[in-house]
Parts: C-alpha cells; sequence; structure tokens
C-alpha cells in the first residue's frame, strides 16, 4: 500500500485489526480528524456496519481491507510506515489447542514490530486474564517493542469503549491494557 496515495497526504497511519462493527474505530476517526486510519476486519457484518458509519459521519480518513491481518501485515502494509497499531478484544482464543490461533504471539509480533516507524505504538486491550498475561510475554519479548508502563498500562482516555468491552464489564472480567512503543 502506498499510504500517501490512499489517504492524499502524510497523515500519520494507524492500522486497526479486527475492528468488528467498527463503532470504536469510527469514533476514533471523527475525533482525530489529522489521522488516518486502516481498519482490517474479516466479518462482512463488520465491514458493511463501518461502511455505513463512514457515510453517516462523513470520514475520510478511514479506508477498510476485507482480508486475514497477518496477510495484510506480511505482504501489504510497507516496513516502518504506521504510527500506531489497534488490537482491541482480538478473539482470546482460550481453550489450550486453540492458542497457537491467537494473534498476539511469536514470530507475527515482529513483523507487526516491523511495520511500525519509529516512536510509532502498539496498543492491545482484552478482558481475558490469560490473554493478557501471554501477551504481555509475547510483545515484551518482541527486541523492537518497548513496553511503556512496565506492566499493564493504564486506559487511554481517547479510546472508546467497544461491544466486547461492555460484553466483558458485564460478566466481571478486568479489562487490561497493553501500550508499546517501537525502539
Amino acid at each position: 500500500m502506498d499510504f500517501r496515495d490512499i489517504f492524499g497526504g502524510d497523515s500519520p497511519v494507524i492500522a486497526e485489526i479486527g475492528f468488528g462493527m467498527g463503532g470504536a474505530t469510527a469514533a476514533i476517526a471523527a475525533a482525530k480528524a489529522d489521522n488516518s486510519y486502516i481498519g482490517i476486519e474479516v466479518h462482512r457484518p463488520g465491514v458493511g456496519k463501518l461502511l455505513w458509519e463512514i457515510e453517516q459521519k462523513s470520514l475520510a480518513n478511514i479506508r477498510i481491507v476485507e482480508h486475514d491481518a497477518v496477510e495484510v501485515f506480511e505482504k501489504m502494509i510497507p516496513p516502518c510506515s504506521l504510527a500506531g497499531i489497534h488490537l482491541f478484544f482480538p478473539d482470546p482464543w482460550p481453550k489450550k489447542r486453540h492458542h497457537k490461533r491467537r494473534l498476539v504471539k511469536r514470530p507475527f509480533t515482529d513483523t507487526l514490530a516491523s511495520r511500525l516507524r519509529s516512536g510509532g505504538y502498539l496498543y492491545m486491550v482484552t478482558d481475558w486474564e490469560d490473554y493478557a498475561q501471554w501477551a504481555l510475554a509475547e510483545l515484551e519479548a518482541t527486541a523492537a517493542l518497548a513496553n511503556t508502563s512496565g506492566g499493564f498500562s493504564p486506559p487511554q482516555s481517547w479510546r472508546p469503549r467497544t461491544r466486547f468491552e461492555t460484553k466483558g464489564l458485564e460478566k466481571q472480567h478486568e479489562v487490561r491494557e497493553l501500550f508499546f512503543e517501537k525502539r
């Protein structure tokens, strides 16, 4: 992807992996109009809902890629091109036999880090304690990333609550946040 061509300028580009129904993505893009956003999602109803949000809010700073995020990062996003990566409530694959399907794992975290520009960030939020601990270990083992909090991060004030977050809180799950920067 050539972000200058896609967005018509040099604004910072943030990629969101798995935007779900797109409500948080649209809210962030509306509030931070100086940034550009690439939303990556395979769930077709979510893609349609975000397209509706884009039209309703007249958002010009979002583009959608309906494809597998691993392939998008490996084949489409240039190295050192992103200002940030958002992973809000990725599928935790809670059964041990399914842990291999988790998105936040090495060596994919190395690929994510390689797509961030210097000082760029990776911001993950989950309500599954096991996945939070797993992701913390995987991200801390990623040499190009530095934990900005020395553990779990305080919530970012600009992130709106997602539908998955509301469901997790209703189940008494604690929300944990991870915020890493590229060294």
